[in-house]
């Protein structure tokens, strides 16, 4: 083992400096020739072009009365992506530095002026004058926001619902479609009102209940033939008029209530079912909130009250036939209501789209 230790050592060692001597003349080789090729290429003539010096742009810049305008953005284009900006200063003038020789695009920008463009050519060392440049005024929009008051969107909505008409013909005046409709003032209450009973179909509406009143002999009171006739039409027109003046003119205007019959035209039938029945005894307050329909109810026993005075004794209503007679009135209402809710829509060809209904 130790002379084999030996043996190894001694070989390692003249592999050691056999390489040591190698490496050194390699280092002195390279060395020489580093010393040789380095002189020998700063030496060498260099054939590449020296840039080609740089230049400017300048002018100035006036408004179409020759005043001059400051702050105006000037760029200076060059190719694809070169680019410089520099702003005019108090005089109007401005000079764009180091730029390189070549043609070159300015576009001029000033806020309240219509942008505008020169075009040129920049030649090596040259101090390039623009001729002077005038920046019309531009053309200024203004976006003007037009906003209604309420009580004209009120007016607009009360034109739409005059044009309901069922079958294009009778009178459907008091429903919205617009769920989120603008209360309406105690003068558009009274004009809904008044439009109402003045209809030409009203007036034929009355006369058809009053004939059929005669033929069945109702309110014997009054007698047959002509006057019998006149009389049933005029109690018939008065309590058409006092219903609807009192129950949606005068009350909802004292008691802030809005008359007419928000359609739902969403949700389940029975959601809908329910609301339109709620709706006889509810109603919507001009401050947006559902209330009590006092306005309905009180209306139904003030308008049943009134015909007391223009009915034959026989047959005016008494206190307890009055009351009577207003809850009939309430559920009537009810079974209108749902009528408009799941009927009446589409028999009327002028009601709003759905889309605006959804509003």
């Amino acid at each position: 083992m130790i002379g084999f230790g030996k043996s190894s050592l001694s070989g390692s060692l003249r592999n050691l400096a056999s390489s040591t001597r190698l490496a050194h003349w390699l280092i002195v080789g390279l060395t020489v020739a580093v010393a040789l090729v380095i002189p020998a290429r700063a030496q060498a003539p260099n054939h590449e072009a020296p840039p080609a010096p740089s230049g400017s742009i300048s002018g100035t810049i006036v408004d179409k009365d020759g005043a001059l305008v400051a702050n105006v953005r000037v760029t200076c284009i060059q190719g694809a992506a070169s680019t410089r900006e520099v702003l005019s200063d108090q005089d109007g003038y401005f000079m764009l530095r180091d730029i390189p020789p070549g043609s070159f695009q300015l576009v001029f920008n000033a806020a309240g002026f219509a942008p505008q463009q020169k075009s040129g050519t920049l030649q090596p060392s040259e101090n390039y004058l623009v001729p002077e440049t005038t920046l019309a005024v531009g053309a200024t929009t203004t976006d003007v926001e037009v906003t209604l008051k309420p009580v004209e969107v009120a007016q607009e909505q009360i034109h739409v619902e005059e044009q309901q008409r069922l079958f294009g013909v009778i009178p459907n005046f008091y429903v919205s479609y617009v769920k989120n409709a603008v209360p309406l003032t105690s003068k558009q209450k009274f004009q809904l009102a008044w439009k109402s009973t003045i209809d030409p179909v009203s007036f034929g509406i009355t006369g058809a209940i009053a004939g059929f009143e005669q033929w069945s002999n109702q309110y014997g009171g009054y007698g047959q033939g002509t006057e019998g006739y006149a009389k049933r039409y005029g109690a018939a027109y008065a309590d058409f008029v006092s219903g609807t003046f009192i129950g949606g003119a005068i009350l909802p205007s004292l008691l802030k209530q809005d008359p007419r019959y928000f359609y739902k035209g969403t949700g389940s039938r029975k959601s809908r079912l329910l609301y339109a029945v709620a709706m006889s005894v509810v109603c919507k307050g001009d401050n947006g909130r559902w209330q009590a329909n006092y306005s309905s109810i009180l209306g139904g026993l003030a308008a049943g009250g009134l015909s007391n005075l223009y009915y034959p004794d026989n047959d005016r209503n008494g206190l307890s036939l009055t009351f009577e007679n207003a809850l009939i009135g309430t559920g009537e209402g009810a079974a209108v209501n749902i009528i408009q809710e799941f009927i009446m829509r589409r028999l009327t060809p002028h009601a709003p789209a759905p889309e605006a209904a959804k509003n």
